[in-house]
C-alpha cells in the first residue's frame, strides 16, 4: 500500500497545539521550527488550525541573500523558495500538532502541479496559505497558495513525511 493510499483521517491533536496565541513572531516561529537564517522563510503566523490550515507571512526584503545572483539588476525571488516557504508553513502546522514534536522533523517529500503566476520582488509581502488535504501520523498532503497584494503568485500540492530527528 502506498503512502497516498494510507492517508485518511486526521489523528488527535497534541493538547497544547490549540494554545498558540496569534500572531506568532519570528522568535516564536524559531521555537517551533528548526530552520534558521538565511533559510527560515517565515516572519509571522497569522492564522492556525492544527492539522487543518495555516496562514503565514514572509516579508521579502532587498537584502535577501538569493537576490545577489537571482537576478542582478532585476531581483526576483526564486520560485523554489516560495514553495519552500509554503512547505515551512505546512511543517510548522504539522509539527505543532505532533506528539513528541521536539524529537521530530517534517521533511518535504514531493511537489505536484506547481505554478508560478507573477514574480515576487523586494518589498513584496508573501501571504502563504496552506491547507491539509490528507494526513496520518507519518505522512501528509497539503495544498499551498501564495499571494502578494491579494494576487496569486504561486500554488502547489505538497507532500511531507514526519521522521525522527
Amino acid at each position: 500500500m502506498s503512502i497516498e493510499d494510507n492517508l485518511t483521517a486526521t489523528p488527535a491533536v497534541a493538547p497544547d497545539a490549540a494554545a498558540l496565541t496569534l500572531p506568532l513572531n519570528v522568535e516564536q516561529i524559531q521555537a517551533l521550527l528548526p530552520h534558521r537564517f538565511p533559510f527560515l522563510l517565515l516572519d509571522r503566523i497569522l492564522e492556525f488550525e492544527p492539522r487543518k490550515r495555516i496562514v503565514a507571512l514572509k516579508n521579502v526584503t532587498a537584502n535577501e541573500p538569493f537576490f545577489q545572483g537571482h537576478f542582478p539588476g532585476r531581483p526576483v525571488m526564486p520560485g523554489v523558495l516560495i514553495i519552500e516557504a509554503l512547505a515551512q508553513a505546512g511543517a510548522l502546522m504539522i509539527l505543532q500538532a505532533q506528539p513528541e514534536r521536539d524529537s521530530k522533523l517534517v521533511l518535504f517529500t514531493g511537489i505536484e502541479h506547481a505554478r508560478f503566476r507573477r514574480p515576487v520582488v523586494p518589498g513584496d509581502q508573501l501571504r502563504l496559505e496552506v491547507t491539509v488535504t490528507a494526513f496520518r501520523s507519518i505522512a501528509g498532503k497539503m495544498d499551498g497558495v501564495a499571494y502578494v497584494d491579494g494576487k496569486l503568485v504561486a500554488e502547489a500540492k505538497l507532500s511531507c513525511a514526519v521522521v525522527n530527528r
